[in-house]
């Protein structure tokens, strides 16, 4: 990369292949929350922020944060970060690459003798992905008053979640009362998990919203018959009924991703009764994971939904209950001043960028509920992610930290006059 960046790309290779390093060696590059492994890898961030002169502290929610005082005390806080907890296998820059970048920007401000108003923390979200308990976003749920008590009496392994949040240093007693009046902004880089960028060859994704995350249930019911002697026009089979919902389930997504807005729907969960190879299927149970950038593509996907499954049950003689939604989430948009000032970031340096949705779910999404946020995207090979062949290139994730070190700057200012 020829550009003259703020930032230094050495730097952000260094901390991104030292923590690829701290993994389960049988199964790279894993590193989930509340494992030894994780702690280690929070230590290794921890003293990277306390070398970059930033105070470092563990909030009530379990999120590691790294604090520079900005000159004027009581502005509020800009906050950047991301997550360093992995899934499974799961890559060596989901999460990781935005703490890292994150960490860069306020040792480019330092470099650079950069004094900003505000206060600027750099954080580390707590369990970002699906953790051992079965839930995510543990700490920016945590951290901002949206964490369901209920799931803090989770248990496994031996232990409840409360316990698990102390374990890393939180404090779970606190976390139905924590806010955070004091955040003015939030950013956060990620790689983009999917192949626009690259297949486009743009540097930059500036994400205008987080899509909506439905889960809805379907059951079909047939009859178990044998499958040796009865005769195939008097089966009730739910297997071909659910076989054929899966087909037109995507074909309906297919359809109306083509409209503008994000959308995808996926039947990723899929369980038959008896399964037995003698036996006609009498029961399927589905479970769709739908995703929407807007509301009204789900409602009506859902609208569909409802009235196909009562024609395929007419068709195939069986029984299929009404769809019924297990959760249901509606997307976040990012904030229309932060969106301008990424694209006046990108130009700064330089960066090809595009505005687009992201469709899975990011830390981003519950600030976003108490507080002015965004992301952007860097590109990753092949759109590969939550994989062990995930990968980004380094001068392509140095180039989103120069665009979020001027988006920070330019945060600063802004809300400065603001404040005016």
């Amino acid at each position: 990369m020829s550009r003259n960046l703020p930032v230094n790309a050495g730097r952000i290779a260094e901390d991104i292949d030292a923590l690829a390093e701290i993994t389960n060696p049988g199964r790279p590059w894993t590193r989930r929350a509340f494992s030894p492994l994780f702690l280690e890898g929070r230590s290794y961030i921890a003293a990277r922020m306390r070398a970059a002169g930033l105070e470092t502290r563990i909030d009530a929610a379990g999120n590691l944060i790294g604090k520079r005082q900005g000159a004027h005390s009581g502005l509020g806080t800009i906050m950047v970060g991301s997550h360093s907890d992995t899934v499974p296998d799961g890559g060596r820059f989901d999460g990781i690459a935005g703490v890292v970048t994150a960490l860069e920007v306020a040792r480019a401000l330092s470099d650079q003798g950069i004094e900003l108003d505000h206060d600027l923390e750099i954080v580390d979200f707590l369990a970002e992905e699906v953790s051992i308990f079965g839930v995510s976003c543990i700490g920016s749920r945590g951290m901002t008053g949206q964490l369901p008590e209920a799931w803090l009496s989770r248990v496994t392994e031996g232990r409840d979640l409360a316990s698990a949040i102390a374990e890393v240093g939180g404090d779970a007693s606190t976390l139905p009362s924590q806010e955070r009046p004091d955040l003015k902004g939030f950013l956060e880089l990620h790689i983009e998990q999917g192949p626009v960028l690259e297949n486009e060859k743009k540097d930059i994704g500036i994400v205008t919203a987080i899509a909506g995350i439905t889960r809805i249930e379907i059951v079909v019911e047939g009859r178990a018959d044998h499958a040796g002697t009865t005769p195939m026009d008097s089966r009730s089979d739910a297997l071909v009924a659910a076989a054929q919902l899966v087909l037109d389930i995507r074909n309906a997504a297919a359809a109306r991703a083509k409209t503008p807005g994000h959308f995808a729907a996926t039947v990723g969960e899929f369980r038959i009764e008896p399964n037995a190879a003698n036996v006609v299927p009498s029961k399927v149970v589905l479970l769709i994971d739908g995703r929407a950038e807007v509301r009204n593509d789900m409602e009506a996907f859902c609208e569909w939904l409802d009235a196909h499954v009562i024609k395929l049950a007419l068709t195939y003689g069986v029984s299929i209950k009404s769809p019924m939604r297990v959760s249901d989430n509606y997307p976040t948009p990012s904030d229309a001043g932060l969106l301008k000032t990424l694209e006046r970031a990108c130009e700064s340096v330089g960066a090809k960028h595009r505005r687009m949705a992201s469709g899975a779910g990011h830390d981003t999404a519950w600030i976003a509920k108490v507080a002015p946020a965004a992301m952007i995207f860097v590109p990753c090979k092949e759109g590969r992610s939550h994989s062990a062949d995930e990968w980004a290139e380094n001068d392509d994730i140095a180039l989103g930290a120069a665009v979020l070190f001027e988006a920070v700057i330019d945060m600063d200012k802004s809300l400065k006059q603001e404040d005016a």
